[in-house]
């Protein structure tokens, strides 16, 4: 007796997903995702189905969707460990370093005559779909401080193509800015010059600024290349309620020096390309054959009574006799 899959057609839509032209890997690999994690335990045979599906997919799916489906395993807390190897993601049941505070990195050996010097590792990044950083943005600010600290532990190491360096001027000028507008408690200005200097749209940047966690103004922060002396600055000055809690500023700032700048680079290309998102769904078309229909709407040309090409006088010889 076969055990029933936790998809129903699923086999099916395996199949249709070999026939030429014809791709839906990635959207089965997020939908089993969806499905697993919404429910906080599993069976052992769920499991085991969850793994022999979604093992054979991660390798078949672009990077785009592996990272997103990376990035939403990393925070959930029964991922099952074969999966969890595959992705290079650490349990979290195993009592490891917080990745709020950094590990020691053990120095590799000195070359020898006898053993080259290895070369450095290079990672390839791959440009993120709209789609998918508005996805990892959504879940970033869905996210509970912890989750928020182990998804930028873990973006660090992904190959998401990162938003390029502020200019080192600009950034200076935009740090400056930014510690005034903390002083006055201006969040309006404050929010204002980080979508300026980071190029955001104007509702992330309110978004980021008005966060209750601070984890999106530490990664805007750090994404300038901002001292960690002006960060805590920022933070009790900025927001008093915020700054009055001692725990609040000493675990951000915690935080904000384990921070790698990678991570908070991907952060600000994943806002830029969620804002995409958004603007290219407000114009898209509510029906698939809008267009088809415009066009039988529209009322036909007039023929002309007179066809091009005939003598008119022979017409009218004609029609009078």
């Amino acid at each position: 007796m076969t055990t029933p899959p936790m998809i129903p057609g699923f086999d099916g839509l395996m199949t249709l997903s070999r026939r030429e032209g014809v791709d839906i890997r990635p959207t089965l690999l997020r939908v089993l995702t969806d499905l697993y994690v919404q429910a906080p335990s599993h069976t052992a045979d769920e499991e085991k189905q969850f793994v022999e599906l979604t093992s054979r997919l991660i390798d078949q799916v672009d990077d785009a969707t592996r990272a997103a489906v990376r990035a939403r395993l990393s925070i959930y807390p029964n991922t099952p460990r074969a999966i969890l190897g595959q992705l290079a993601l650490r349990p979290a049941a195993v009592a490891e370093p917080s990745p709020l505070t950094p590990s020691p990195v053990p120095e590799p050996p000195a070359p020898t005559l006898q053993q080259p010097a290895p070369p450095p590792t290079r990672i390839v990044n791959r440009t993120m779909q709209p789609n998918d950083a508005a996805e990892i943005s959504n879940l970033f600010f869905a996210a509970n401080a912890s989750e928020r600290a182990k998804m930028l532990h873990n973006l660090a190491d992904t190959p998401l193509q990162p938003s390029a360096r502020i200019p080192h001027a600009r950034a200076e000028r935009a740090m400056h800015i930014l510690e005034m507008a903390a002083f006055a408690e201006d969040r309006e200005n404050f929010a204002r010059e980080i979508g300026e200097a980071l190029m955001l749209p104007m509702a992330i940047a309110d978004q980021v600024v008005n966060d209750p966690g601070g984890e999106p103004l530490a990664c805007c922060a750090k994404a300038l290349g901002m001292h960690g002396a002006i960060f805590q600055r920022v933070l009790l000055f900025l927001n008093p309620e915020f700054g009055a809690s001692v725990n609040n500023v000493y675990r951000l700032s915690r935080m904000y020096d384990v921070l790698t700048e990678r991570a908070a680079l991907i952060m600000v290309a994943a806002w830029r390309g969620a804002h995409l998102a958004a603007t290219r769904a407000k114009f898209r078309p509510t029906l698939y054959d809008d267009e088809r229909q415009r066009a039988r709407a529209a009322t036909p040309a007039a023929r002309p009574s007179m066809q091009p090409g005939v003598d008119i006088t022979r017409t009218r010889n004609n029609s009078g006799s």
